[in-house]
């Protein structure tokens, strides 16, 4: 594993430590070891949810790291390619067969890409100080890696806009208010609240905490409707859903059943 990034093992929880001080910019090699360590967690059947943060207090992420793309920029402009890594920009935001949940613990100012990876999680924490931008438009590109395809899906329209078109910063408690964030913190507490969120998290059984992630974005521009009808192909194991498929005729699929029947804690084999 890259020095950059670090991964430390808690149970069921694979936590994953951006650090590259001092601003965590995200350079080439940074964005294919964060990629190479979300792919522990999804590849690892031990493991169930992972905790994506970064050293420091000030700076989350600064995001890619611009001295990187001033030195290249002209062979991209020139070949029309450019290498962000499998999972796309910090390993996170284009990596589709990610199914197991990611929480994000946020402690400091998330820029541009550093920002835009947090939009691929599932779950963001923030430290009370803790501040978004996404200021591309200025730098005279756009943040398409993730900003223009996700923010305005998690925010109302206008607002969304507004930050892409002025490179404000959204604060914290600005960012919970309109649901971005689902929790804001004092900084000592932050890690302890996501590993306490990630632990409860945890106790769900493995394949229905794949299954939720592979069923929600696929039915995220469906009606109601047409919802319903992929879900309920998944019986006649034509829905396309292979994770859904397979956790309705897992083993756990009655196991949490039994043993609330039963009065015991159900034990989950991922099977």
């Amino acid at each position: 594993m890259n020095k950059s990034v670090m991964i430390e093992r808690h149970n069921h929880v694979l936590e994953i430590t951006l650090n590259r001080p001092p601003v965590n910019a995200i350079d080439l090699k940074t964005s294919y070891a964060l990629y190479d360590a979300f792919k522990v967690l999804q590849d690892d059947p031990d493991l169930r949810v992972g905790i994506i943060t970064a050293t420091g207090e000030h700076v989350f992420s600064a995001g890619w790291d611009l001295k990187e793309f001033a030195d290249t920029g002209d062979d991209i402009v020139e070949s029309g390619e450019y290498d962000l890594g499998p999972g796309g920009l910090g390993g996170l935001p284009e990596f589709w067969d990610l199914k197991k949940p990611v929480i994000a613990a946020v402690n400091g100012k998330a820029i541009g890409g550093g920002f835009e990876m947090l939009l691929a999680a599932d779950l963001i924490l923030a430290a009370e100080h803790t501040q978004f931008f996404l200021p591309e438009i200025k730098l005279g590109f756009l943040p398409d890696g993730g900003g223009i395809q996700r923010l305005c899906k998690r925010l109302p329209y206008n607002l969304a806009a507004e930050l892409m078109l002025t490179g404000r910063a959204l604060t914290a408690q600005e960012a919970k208010h309109f649901g971005l964030v689902c929790d804001v913190v004092n900084p000592e507490a932050l890690l302890p609240r996501a590993r306490e969120l990630a632990q409860q998290i945890a106790e769900g059984a493995p394949l229905a905490l794949q299954a939720m992630k592979e069923v929600m974005s696929a039915i995220a521009s469906l009606s109601d409707e047409d919802s319903f009808a992929l879900t309920r192909k998944a019986w006649k194991g034509d829905s396309g859903l292979p994770i859904f498929e397979k956790m309705l005729r897992s083993e756990d699929y009655l196991e949490g059943s039994r043993a609330f029947s039963e009065k015991r804690q159900p034990v989950y084999k991922g099977r």
